[in-house]
């Protein structure tokens, strides 16, 4: 009776093995192949940035938002000195005013410049620049030599796309070790643009032509030359231009969502192949928002982020410009800004104290969240480990 009772029991149970089979396998047919996730990988880069912008108050975690100019050529005034202690900032940006003189001269400001916001902060500033070449080129002519974007784009055409991309990666590189030696880490650039009829008033010799296939990988050749050389590029303008010159008018992007899909191919393919810093335009997009780009939490964080899958920092253009003008200014453009999305924004020096201080009293009103704040500086203090610039501190916090 008893192995009546155990035979039984086994019946059973190899009855809803075989149902359990059937019914995993109409699953798989439904579903596909029931794969595991594998588990993430540990980054300690990773780990470090949170724990560091986990201990910032809010004064230093306000300061990492900003990318401000700073005055000074040659030295660091005493003005800049006392907004700097008050803001040290998470980046500085310059301009011809602080690079057209001798090459020690510029060794000089920025090596005090990066050195004060160092020991003010603890942490490293970027030290930005825009180098696209010919056109956007704040150094003095033949200091930086970097050739016009376009002229890659006339060389494939007449040698072949290989040999224009062998010599964007080889110019991008020389000129990266040239920016680097005097302590520049970013650059605002490439434009990944491709040439339209509706940016080409602004754009012109800045892109790298009509085709977005040969833009996408033009750009990736860039940054490549760039980031061999020790500077992270903020690809731009996202999602694009329009009209003529931003800084003094509107700039609108009609069409509808397909349309603007294949306007940012390029920088779709640059992001999926690692793109690591982004720039965004103050263009209006009303098939996607009634609020310019810099502004927008649908084109920020839904399409930038969510759709397109970008995971590192996005910076916003200088919200002086009048394109910006029409929906927001100031220290309340740079607040929305961040509380949309952004990592970093743009500031000039007569606004550094007043927008840092506004930064951390919307922290203090909960108008902007410190989570938000925190996200931002844990993106940006990751690249800088990761381009070795936070290497000290990780040694010290070893020890």
């Amino acid at each position: 009776m008893r192995v009546m009772y155990v035979f039984a029991i086994c019946l059973l149970m190899l009855a809803a093995c075989i149902g359990r089979g059937k019914a995993d396998n109409e699953a798989a047919e439904v579903n596909g192949p029931q794969v595991e996730e594998p588990a993430p990988l540990f980054d300690p880069a990773r780990a470090r940035a949170v724990e560091i912008a986990s201990s910032l108050d809010d004064r230093l975690l306000a300061a990492q938002a900003l990318i401000c100019g700073i005055d000074g050529r040659g030295f660091l005034p005493p003005h800049m000195k006392t907004l700097l202690e008050e803001c040290p900032a998470g980046g500085v940006v310059l301009f011809r005013y602080n690079l057209d003189t001798a090459e020690e001269a510029i060794r000089s400001l920025l090596t005090q410049t990066a050195a004060f916001i160092r020991d003010e902060s603890g942490l490293p500033p970027f030290i930005a620049v825009d180098h696209e070449g010919v056109d956007v080129n704040r150094f003095r002519p033949g200091a930086v030599p970097l050739p016009a974007a376009v002229s890659y784009w006339e060389l494939a055409v007449k040698e072949g796309k290989l040999k224009a991309l062998e010599k964007i990666e080889f110019d991008s590189f020389n000129a990266g070790q040239k920016i680097n030696s005097f302590g520049i880490n970013l650059n605002f650039a490439p434009v990944a643009e491709y040439l339209t009829a509706d940016n080409r008033d602004f754009l012109d010799s800045r892109s790298y032509g009509p085709d977005p296939l040969f833009t996408a990988e033009a750009s990736s050749a860039f940054i490549r030359g760039m980031e061999r050389a020790g500077v992270l590029c903020a690809v731009k303008h996202f999602p694009g231009s329009a009209g003529p010159d931003p800084h003094l008018y509107q700039s609108v992007l009609n069409g509808d969502k397909a349309d603007l899909d294949r306007l940012v191919s390029p920088f779709t393919a640059l992001i999926k192949s690692g793109a690591r810093a982004v720039m965004v335009a103050h263009s209006l997009v009303p098939a996607m928002d009634s609020e310019i780009a810099s502004l927008s939490k649908v084109i920020m964080e839904d399409w930038l982020r969510g759709e397109m899958g970008f995971k590192g920092i996005i910076i916003c253009d200088d919200f002086s410009m009048a394109a910006a003008s029409g929906q927001a200014a100031g220290e309340e453009a740079a607040i929305r800004s961040v509380a949309a999305g952004a990592d970093m924004v743009l500031v000039w020096p007569p606004d550094i104290r007043r927008t840092h201080r506004a930064f951390v009293l919307a922290l203090e009103e909960g108008r902007l969240s410190r989570e938000r704040l925190r996200e931002a500086a844990e993106r940006i203090i990751y690249e800088k480990i990761t381009m070795g610039l936070i290497m000290e501190l990780e040694m010290r916090s070893e020890e």
